[in-house]
């Protein structure tokens, strides 16, 4: 595709993305700039956290394009927190490996999977505010989960995820969509791309086909549909700490 704009200008009203990175570190600047442009709202996005007030996935929730999050982690974003509380945002909070697990499960094709981790806990036994109402109220408790017992130990059913559309970023890629990733960026992306009906590649760098080895290829191209060469990679991470 010739640019981020082309390339999500299908996205409509209310679909389910799919976003990949951890934190700041890999996620679709570009396609994140697009949509914020393009103005489609009450978006469902399915990633591990939702940027920083002013980057990221943090410029739609800013723009109140996005209805649900389903993330395992709030970050530094208190845009989220307000929206959150305030009962603007839906929020499904998922154990960070168990959500990895239920994107790979969905490019897999396995409906659901059991896990211990949250078994006995409110993540089973259900009762999370998923949203609030404006007086403060739970307005939607999440639901209790099915629990199974394997060799003596309990564990709860987690449903696989998929969406309409995954936005993924890597550090190269060819125009058959063969994507290679670089260090902490390989974090949710890779499940994402194979788990969206439409797989969106942003690449800061694209190459011919046949220029990247085989054998170090981490997403092969038969999962994505879209490809873009990026431009303006800011990068940035959520928070610096100085030792003193």
């Amino acid at each position: 595709m010739k640019s981020a704009r082309d390339a999500v200008a299908d996205v409509p009203k209310g679909a389910v993305i799919l976003a990949g990175g951890f934190g700041l570190c890999g996620i679709p600047e570009n396609c994140i700039r697009a949509l914020a442009e393009l103005g489609v709202g009450e978006l469902t996005f399915v990633s591990n956290n939702c940027g920083v007030d002013d980057f990221g996935l943090g410029i739609l929730l800013r723009n109140k394009q996005i209805k649900k999050m389903i993330s395992s982690y709030v970050g530094e974003n208190k845009e989220f927190e307000r929206q959150y509380l305030s009962g603007d945002l839906e929020v499904e909070l998922c154990p960070q490996g168990t959500l990895a697990e239920r994107l790979r499960a969905g490019g897999a094709g396995i409906p659901a999977f059991f896990t211990p981790s949250g078994a006995g806990t409110a993540v089973s036994d259900g009762g999370l505010p998923l949203q609030y109402a404006s007086n403060g109220s739970v307005a939607k408790p999440s639901p209790k989960k099915e629990m199974r017992e394997f060799d003596g130990r309990w564990y709860v059913m987690e449903r696989a995820i998929t969406g309409d559309f995954a936005i993924v970023k890597a550090w190269k890629g060819d125009r058959f969509g063969n994507l290679v990733y670089r260090h902490t960026a390989m974090n949710f992306n890779p499940m994402m791309a194979t788990a969206g009906k439409i797989t969106i590649a942003e690449v800061e760098e694209i190459v011919e086909v046949g220029a990247l080895d085989p054998d170090s290829i981490h997403t092969p191209g038969i999962y994505v549909h879209r490809v873009i060469e990026g431009e303006r990679y800011e990068k940035r991470i959520e928070r610096r700490t100085v030792s003193q």
